[in-house]
């Protein structure tokens, strides 16, 4: 198989067939003078793109390009880094509107992977208005993938050190734990570890923007990609064309709060996973009580852990809560759920928590750059031992079966005593002054809550919230007619009438196409 491989953003992913670990190789030719440039663009303030072909594995026609911004934009003649890009190009360039940027989520997910080395585009029917009308780019954005990238030489996970500290020593363990790990990732890193914000990001985007040429952008965000889209479209709304936010994050929620919407939600992803397991033939627990057999295998893994073979030892109930929180984002992998579920929950000597544990954040790439980017984006500035314990209690009160593991609280634990001072903690957002925005979110999403975008809506002037009355993170991946609205917007700047819902739908094809991750 090729080595020129996209790996998914774990958010974006969701379902991660077991074991489909990927690298990519990206031409990132010098920057030059950019050629044809539409009539519809200023070119004027351009740096100009030097795009190449992206090579082997690629979509046929994607090309690749880097350009450098600075490393920190308080000082813009300073050092630079560089920034990866894709691009797939308006298959009908008479009618070509401009350039859609396309976020895949994360933090850490790959733009150009998911623009380049990717059939989602093609493998959803929906989107063909956009390959025709929009010039698709993809970017990797600053510590991610092929960009200047966040280097940790240290693990960030040891499943001897609890993300729920039970005494004040293990809390002090915690936090040592991370010092260390975050000391080695800034000395591998350098600087660039105190500027992978959400806000440099948006710096940067702008800065695309403008090395495209291009006036004003549309925006595909999903997941990670809304809090991008929605902090851009604060600063820049007159830059703003048309933009989606599908998946959303609402970066103005205080961290801890966020931590229980999420831990809500993913008790209630649960638990439609197990009734959904009590009547569809996909589920090999059909028939069981799959609440208590979830409870057992965690029960039982604190205990002594349960074998897992790929890891070499006995996976964690911390670490097996992760997994499993991975799959329940998405309805499509709940069958793998049920089975890894089942593996692990086998007779004594049987039990192979593998199939649970695979997915887990910790043993993704991109998890460097997700945690450096959450403590900078999500830092919970929890006060000491007791105040971790209150937070983690009101998690057990509100998620009797998931607390273990919920996004918010990695980073709630990552975070503490991570030696980096967050640059772009949660703060209150406003736009105005943009185009009509489109929001984007399903009903019972365990990863991004429906609350968060309904309360994003309040703060977004002329938004429209779209709701796919269904399971599963994002609409895109889950609803056709969410993404036939979505490219619609796009196209047209027409937003869908109000109180306008969609069902959820399964598309096996799209499902190849994020699952694997790959061109084959």
């Amino acid at each position: 198989m090729s080595e020129h491989r996209a790996r998914w953003s774990r958010r974006v992913r969701g379902m991660v067939a077991a074991g489909s670990t990927m690298a990519l190789a990206v031409v990132m030719p010098g920057l030059a003078q950019a050629q044809d440039r539409p009539q519809e663009e200023s070119a004027a303030g351009a740096a100009g793109i030097d795009w190449a072909d992206c090579g082997e594995g690629s979509v046929p026609g994607a090309q690749c390009a880097a350009v450098e911004v600075p490393l920190d934009w308080a000082k813009p003649n300073g050092r630079k880094i560089t920034l990866a890009l894709s691009k797939l190009p308006a298959l009908d360039p008479a009618n070509r509107i401009g350039p859609l940027l396309f976020n895949p989520g994360g933090p850490g997910g790959s733009g150009v992977a998911a623009v380049a080395y990717s059939d989602l585009l093609s493998a959803a029917p929906e989107f063909a208005p956009l390959r025709q009308r929009f010039d698709v780019i993809g970017f990797d954005p600053r510590g991610v993938g092929q960009s200047t990238p966040i280097t940790c030489p240290e693990p960030l996970h040891d499943s001897a050190v609890s993300s729920f500290p039970r005494t004040p020593a293990a809390f002090h363990q915690l936090k040592r734990f991370n010092q260390k790990a975050g000391v080695a990732c800034r000395e591998a890193t350098g600087p660039l570890i105190d500027h992978v914000d959400t806000g440099s990001v948006v710096s940067d985007v702008e800065a695309l923007r403008t090395a495209l040429g291009a006036k004003k952008i549309s925006w595909l965000g999903l997941s990670y990609g809304t809090e991008i889209g929605s902090l851009y479209a604060q600063r820049h709304p007159d830059r703003v064309r048309t933009m989606v936010l599908d998946g959303v994050v609402d970066h103005s929620r205080p961290a801890r709060l966020a931590a229980v919407d999420e831990a809500r939600a993913t008790e209630k992803a649960l638990r439609r996973f197990a009734d959904w397991c009590q009547t569809d033939e996909q589920c090999v627990l059909r028939g069981a009580d799959v609440l208590a057999t979830y409870d057992t295998v965690m029960k039982a893994a604190e205990v002594s852990g349960i074998p897992a073979s790929d890891l070499g030892r006995n996976a964690t109930a911390e670490e097996l809560a992760n997994g499993a929180y991975t799959f329940l984002t998405q309805p499509s992998a709940w069958p793998l759920l049920a089975g890894a579920l089942a593996q692990a929950a086998g007779p004594a000597g049987d039990a192979d928590a593998t199939g649970l544990v695979t997915p887990a954040s910790f043993l993704q790439p991109e998890y460097k750059a997700y945690r450096a980017v959450g403590c900078h984006d999500f830092a919970p500035n929890t006060r000491g031992f007791l105040d971790m314990a209150v937070q983690s209690a009101h998690l057990r009160s509100v998620a009797p079966h998931t607390w273990r593991y919920s996004e918010f609280w990695d980073w709630t634990s990552g975070c503490a005593g991570w030696p980096v001072k967050p640059a772009n903690p949660p703060a209150p957002l406003k736009v105005r002054g943009a185009p009509p925005i489109l929001l984007v979110n399903t009903r019972f999403d365990a990863a991004t809550p429906h609350l968060w975008a309904q309360r994003l809506a309040t703060k977004v002037d002329g938004s429209s919230l779209l709701t796919v009355e269904g399971d599963g993170h994002t609409g895109i991946l889950n609803s056709a007619c969410a993404r036939g609205h979505e490219a619609e917007y796009l196209v047209t700047g027409r937003v869908p009438s109000p109180g306008t819902t969609c069902t959820a739908s399964a598309s096996p094809a799209l499902n190849a196409a994020i699952t694997g991750g790959e061109r084959r």
